[in-house]
């Protein structure tokens, strides 16, 4: 298999086919969103904004505007968090100082309040990536938070173990709840300067610092098509809360 698919390919018509979907709630917002695709079929985004998915700065609930300044310690650069899950616990080591907003984002908007409980990891690719974040235990799509700018463009390379947000692939910024864990070390995924939109890349914002061997038993897990959820696990694999530990 080629990690280095076609990013089009990978992340295109996630609201149609529903694989890692950021939601079409957005808080109201007219971006399209949409998903992780594997090798299913392709579907143009629709609707929302410029080829460019900019948009007005989001307000995020603690931050305000403010995302990164020079009084934070080290260890409030970088925070940590739970994932705990019916297969075990995965813990993620986040970047703020990399990804400021992307972090503020996770942390204040969904991790603190608990927008992750009893949801599912609905996205499982062996050799690629686990994918959750955005359905209940029944698949019914959360509501969201208005989507973030994206911040891909920050060194850090989609790397096995690494935790990226995904997003809708023509408007930058599209990412809302939704993240996927890497597999391998998936470059295709990466920001790559010369874009004339800049609208490419997928922001590392954290990496498993334990419990890779749960990411892995994950990624075993019995997937199938559902509706319109393409490899998605036969037996759910529930994300029963995460939680900020440092």
């Amino acid at each position: 298999m080629c990690m280095e698919r076609n990013i089009t390919t990978w992340f295109v018509g996630l609201a149609a086919v529903g694989l890692l979907s950021l939601s079409g709630c957005g808080g109201g917002s007219d971006v399209p969103t949409a998903s992780i695709s594997s090798n299913s079929a392709n579907t143009a985004p629709t609707g929302g904004s410029d080829d460019s998915g900019d948009e007005d700065p989001v307000t995020l609930v603690a931050t305000n505007g403010e995302f990164r300044s020079p009084a934070q310690t080290e260890e409030e650069l970088r925070p940590e968090v739970a994932i705990k899950t019916n297969l075990g616990t995965i813990r993620v080591r986040l970047n703020w100082e990399k990804a400021p907003r992307t972090v503020a984002n996770f942390l204040y908007n969904y991790v603190e309040t608990g927008f992750y409980d009893q949801t599912v990891i609905h996205f499982v690719e062996n050799g690629y990536m686990i994918a959750g974040g955005g359905y209940t235990v029944a698949m019914e799509e959360k509501k969201t938070e208005p989507p973030i700018p994206c911040e891909a463009d920050n060194q850090l390379s989609n790397k096995r173990g690494t935790v990226a947000m995904a997003r809708h692939p023509g408007f930058a910024a599209s990412a809302t709840s939704q993240f996927f864990i890497n597999l391998v070390d998936n470059p295709g995924l990466d920001y790559k300067p010369g874009d004339p939109n800049g609208v490419n890349g997928y922001c590392v914002f954290g990496e498993v610092i334990e419990g890779l061997d749960v990411v892995d038993r994950i990624a075993q897990v019995a997937v199938h098509d559902q509706g319109h959820f393409v490899k998605t696990p036969v037996q759910a694999v529930v994300v029963e809360s995460v939680t900020r530990i440092k």
